[in-house]
């Protein structure tokens, strides 16, 4: 995508939130020419007090780059996708860090935008929210989801994946936007609403004071992302909603199981659904991985597509990506064969 070879990568950030804010840090740290906007005035003074340019005018702030991260809110997005692709020439390299990816995908699909745009999200982040809360070494190690889209489109992934690894030391994890959006919702979504709930009710309890006195490790984990601010976590949900709510549908129908169980005093089926649960909870910690490499020639095609969508889907990630004249290289860690849950569905 980008043809200036032996320059350093201009960037822009656009929304300088927590997760905008921590992006512009990393890419300042890593001696990128970085640019950040903000639509709020008082954020873009404290980019400046950082130590980064922030202009007054988004077009200012875009002009001329190499890539631009969209971080502004989820409802924002399409518009300034739009106002972003206007300002920056056919050779920068679009994508955005939101938390669900359908909506955005097709959007930017619809407008002819989808051979520079490469929908992102890295999963990362805090109960915290904007400039000040944000750190350059928040997403090192994270996974980072990108997603692929075949024919020309497949050599803004290959760069953006390049500079995601090198740049940030994150994981990304090639997925479709659909299967993102299926994905998140139990992952990340389903935990927004149940960290509410619990939190909501210790909130209407007649015995408050007492029930947060007592508050220990489970109840702060467990609600731990019910301090992030509520309109952030509304816009994810409703930017998701299907999804969210087939999800929420498993998890109530195994807490109807363990409440049966409960009811029933049924000791032995309690006992072996927190035993599923807690192999689960393990297997975050510690899910044994080997590495292999691939190489596909210069213009993509479906075989490599084919062999990024699978390692997503497979739990898989890559840690590397190399392109030159001869075609492209990728490195990757996945699960050893056998060693995961269930297959995942087809792609599709």
């Amino acid at each position: 995508m980008v043809d200036r070879v032996g320059a350093p990568v201009r960037a822009a950030v656009v929304g300088t939130g927590l997760i905008g804010g921590s992006v512009l840090l990393r890419l300042r740290a890593a001696g990128l020419d970085v640019a950040g906007w903000d639509p709020d005035a008082a954020t873009r003074e404290q980019a400046r007090r950082a130590g980064v340019p922030a202009p007054d005018r988004l077009v200012d702030a875009v002009a001329d780059r190499d890539v631009v991260f969209l971080c502004g809110p989820l409802p924002t997005l399409p518009e300034t996708l739009v106002a972003v692709a206007a300002a920056t020439g056919a050779g920068c390299v679009l994508t955005d860090v939101g938390s669900t990816k359908g909506e955005v995908a097709a959007f930017a699909a619809a407008r002819g935008l989808t051979d520079r745009f490469v929908p992102g999200h890295p999963m990362a982040g805090t109960d915290r929210a904007g400039l000040t809360a944000a750190a350059p070494d928040l997403l090192t190690g994270a996974a980072w989801v990108l997603c692929p889209a075949p024919g020309p489109a497949l050599a803004a992934f290959r760069w953006l994946t390049a500079l995601v690894v090198d740049v940030f030391a994150a994981r990304v994890v090639p997925m479709p936007a659909d299967r993102h959006d299926t994905v998140v919702a139990l992952a990340s979504h389903v935990p927004h609403l149940l960290a509410g709930a619990l939190a909501g009710a210790a909130d209407r309890s007649p015995l408050r004071d007492a029930v947060l006195g007592l508050a220990a490790g489970s109840f702060r984990d467990g609600t731990r992302v019910a301090g992030g601010p509520p309109e952030r976590t509304a816009n994810m949900l409703l930017a998701n909603r299907a999804e969210t709510l087939a999800a929420l549908g498993s998890v109530t129908a195994v807490l109807d199981e363990l409440a049966a169980a409960l009811r029933a005093g049924d000791r032995d089926a309690l006992t072996a659904r927190h035993a599923e649960g807690r192999a689960a909870r393990a297997a975050l910690a510690g899910r044994p991985t080997v590495s292999l490499r691939r190489r596909f020639p210069p213009g993509g095609g479906d075989e490599e597509l084919a062999f990024l969508l699978e390692l997503g889907a497979s739990g898989g990630h890559l840690d590397g990506c190399r392109a030159d004249a001869d075609g492209v290289t990728y490195s990757a860690r996945r699960l050893p064969e056998g060693a995961g849950g269930p297959a995942a569905p087809p792609l599709g």
